[in-house]
């Protein structure tokens, strides 16, 4: 996001920087809000609106002025965010008698592909350019859709 903001909106590192800041803060209240709405409408509904809800906000963002860029990635990140807590007592409830495993594999798979992932999106940019990557990444939240092979099971309150 910083390489971003910096090469087509000609910021500084630590105008970039504030501008990642309150991206991450949006994730922060994004998983709050996400964990108890979803304790209240149904884990099922909030991961469906946490992968449907921020694509057509992510299509737009690269065509976004500087002050749309800001709130569309606020915006993004507070619905994509909404779901970690719904997915992962979803999971729980599917294993739940290895909670354990389940908080170590969702953490560790995150960062691990999180990890994995910025390096191949480096490799892209690197490549064909930052503006063309963020482009490309506009469409990743049809990934999502996958959520349509999810067993149904019953929430526990």
């Amino acid at each position: 996001m910083s390489f971003y903001l910096i090469e087509k909106f000609g910021l500084s590192i630590p105008a970039s920087q504030m501008m990642l800041f309150v991206f991450l803060l949006a994730a922060a209240v994004g998983v709050l809000i996400g964990g108890i709405v979803g304790d209240r409408i149904g884990r099922y509904r909030i991961i469906w609106f946490s992968i449907l809800g921020p694509l057509p906000l992510t299509l737009i963002l690269p065509y976004a002025d500087l002050f749309g860029t800001g709130v569309l990635t606020v915006m993004i990140n507070l619905i994509m965010a909404s779901a970690f807590a719904s997915i992962l007592i979803y999971a729980m409830d599917m294993l739940p008698d290895r909670i354990g495993l389940i908080g170590g594999l969702f953490y560790g798979l995150n960062f691990g592909l999180g990890g994995v992932a910025a390096a191949l999106l480096g490799i892209l940019a690197d490549s064909y350019g930052v503006e063309t990557v963020y482009r490309l990444c506009a469409f990743l939240p049809l990934a999502g859709l996958m959520t349509w092979f999810l067993p149904r099971i019953e929430e526990t309150d």
